[in-house]
């Protein structure tokens, strides 16, 4: 609800009744305001302190007592001395019906608000369930994605490493066989040539069977000294 304070001199100054169903809340703009403070207010010349706070955007709330809002009610004229360069009154005609209008609304309005806020507390905690959901699943599929990778490398080490023994047992066994073909060779070569050696000793033999002293032919004889 808002409603304006004028001066002597004419000048205006705007300011708003607001209410979220419990209290009721005189709303100013003013420059360079305190964080909080207790300011006075006049309701038919008496006077009444109640908390100021100041918003984030420097505006000031000035939150009304249960006292004040009493002589709201009752009142015909509200007197503020520190919101201008002078004193500044308004009028209060209706603002019986008028607050508890400004309390209906501002009930209905936080009543809305609290339940938009607890939707999008549900909907908030929804979203953060499903994140830490697809981030647990993300984090399991990776760590089986990992556990394949490591047995999948652990397989190929294993292959490779057969591979290798399979290969070195083939080479052992081709140099083996090389080996054996070469002593077989070289056995043969040496049973060939004793062979030879006995066929050419048994043809020696053989002539010298065969061969007989001329006719008239006598064995020497050699003299022997005596010792």
């Amino acid at each position: 609800m808002e409603f304006e304070l004028s001066g002597r001199s004419g000048g205006v100054t705007p300011v708003r009744l607001s209410s979220d169903g419990q209290f009721i809340s005189l709303r100013f703009a003013k420059a360079d305001l305190p964080s909080r403070a207790f300011l006075p207010i006049r309701i038919d010349n008496a006077r009444f302190s109640n908390l100021m706070l100041r918003d984030a955007d420097g505006s000031g709330e000035l939150v009304l007592s249960e006292e004040t809002e009493a002589a709201l009610r009752r009142g015909s004229t509200l007197g503020v001395a520190w919101l201008g360069e002078e004193p500044l009154t308004g009028s209060l005609a209706g603002s019986d019906r008028g607050l508890v209008d400004l309390r209906v609304c501002g009930a209905q309005a936080a009543s809305r608000h609290r339940e938009r806020m607890t939707v999008e507390a549900v909907e908030r905690e929804r979203a953060q369930a499903e994140a830490r959901s697809r981030a647990l699943s993300e984090a399991q599929l990776a760590a089986i994605q990992a556990q394949t990778a490591a047995a999948e490398a652990q397989r190929r080490q294993a292959e490779e490493a057969a591979e290798r023994q399979r290969r070195a047992e083939a080479a052992a066994t081709e140099r083996a066989h090389m080996e054996a073909r070469q002593r077989a060779y070289e056995d043969e070569r040496r049973r060939a040539y004793e062979d030879e050696r006995r066929r050419a000793y048994a043809r020696e033999l053989e002539e010298d069977g065969r061969w007989a002293p001329p006719s008239g032919w006598t064995r020497p004889r050699y003299p022997y000294d005596r010792y």
